[in-house]
């Protein structure tokens, strides 16, 4: 028979290989003021959602953690949160603007290729006025260098707060 306060055991949470934001302050600091510049002028919503793909293919726990709190503080949905995971197959879940912005986040982050293809890039032109575009693409490439950051030094999840760093 089992208690009503049955105890789950989790494993055990990894320590951080490294606090480099602590032995690099001016780093941290810099791309903060990366951050901040990029997301300037951009949908909270989508720049959130940017963040979490990106997170999503580049395995960041941490930024994963730290984004979806934050997209939900901002309004957005769990259920547009969970399909972004295959949003190929949920389109219908987000507009065109954001299909086009979660579509070049994929082709920036994962450069199989070698390049963003044409029509990606176009796709992205064709929703977002120039200079949307510019911040989108800093914005895309920012959360690439947070997630490398997070991914190498294992930065570990669960204890981040909306807006704590923003």
């Amino acid at each position: 028979m089992s208690s009503a306060q049955e105890t789950v055991e989790y494993a055990t949470e990894h320590a951080p290989r490294l606090e480099w934001a602590r032995h690099t302050p001016e780093v941290y600091k810099a791309m903060v003021r990366l951050d901040t510049a990029a997301r300037q002028g951009l949908d909270p919503k989508l720049y959130e959602l940017v963040k979490i793909r990106a997170s999503q293919l580049n395995h960041c726990a941490f930024c994963l953690d730290m984004h979806t709190k934050d997209a939900l503080a901002a309004g957005e949905s769990v259920e547009r949160i969970v399909q972004l995971s295959a949003w190929e197959e949920s389109r219908h879940f987000y507009t065109e603007k954001e299909l086009a912005a979660i579509e070049l986040t994929e082709a920036v982050t994962v450069l199989t290729e070698g390049f963003v293809p044409d029509e990606v890039y176009e796709r992205a032109a064709k929703q977002f006025e120039e200079a949307e575009l510019a911040r989108l693409i800093a914005a895309i490439t920012v959360i690439n260098a947070w997630n490398r950051f997070g991914v190498t030094t294992r930065m570990a999840p669960g204890h981040y707060r909306p807006g704590q760093h923003g």
